[in-house]
């Protein structure tokens, strides 16, 4: 069975929920899966460097996960406008696998959280494609076909799913939050059967 991988950092719990909520939608698609992996945190050369299996949650993504899956939802708090360092990390030493056209083709898609509703979801999300772009993969958003885009007062985006924590960093998405993580993964699971077929 094709999976949809969905990789994210979080680091106060609200990306890794729009992740199992992304991989409940990848699973209503018939005859798709989703895979969810996180990455190690970066750590300062004087820090302690992480366990190689996380404490908790998802275990960390290898490259071997990007060669299997079938589409890839890649998730991160929001940093300034941009995805935090781990994943930036991350996603800096795919350059054999940009050469090898590992994710060439493949469908791909967008997550982040913010502690407000201004903080810059919108161009964290489309920070998160450019690397995506350069791999050859096949973006997709949320259309506004979606009736919760057209209502949300807090989270989503036509660019991805996304999450306001607000001021006390709430991990937990907003009731249209999750439709919208849900959908976006639908329709990525859904794209990948299509491009597959």
């Amino acid at each position: 069975m094709p999976d949809i991988l969905v990789l994210y950092y979080s680091r106060g719990g609200s990306v890794a929920q729009l992740a199992r909520h992304i991989a409940r939608g990848v699973e209503e698609v018939p005859g798709m899966q989703a895979r969810l992996r996180t990455v190690p945190p970066v750590a300062p050369v004087t820090a302690t460097a992480a366990a190689p299996v996380p404490d908790e949650g998802a275990p960390y993504v290898t490259t071997a996960d990007l060669a299997q899956c079938a589409g890839l939802a890649i998730g991160s708090p929001t940093r300034f406008g941009n995805m935090a360092a781990p994943l930036k990390h991350f996603i800096d030493t795919l350059g054999a696998e940009w050469a090898s056209g590992t994710l060439v083709g493949k469908p791909a898609a967008a997550f982040t959280s913010t502690a407000s509703q201004h903080g810059g979801q919108e161009s964290t999300l489309l920070t998160m494609m450019l690397p995506l772009l350069h791999h050859g993969m096949v973006i997709v958003g949320i259309p506004f076909t979606e009736a919760a885009l057209n209502t949300t007062r807090t989270g989503g985006t036509p660019y991805g799913a996304s999450h306001v924590a607000g001021p006390g960093d709430d991990p937990q998405p907003s009731e249209e939050e999750k439709l919208l993580a849900r959908a976006l993964g639908r329709r990525l699971a859904d794209t990948a059967r299509k491009l597959q077929a």
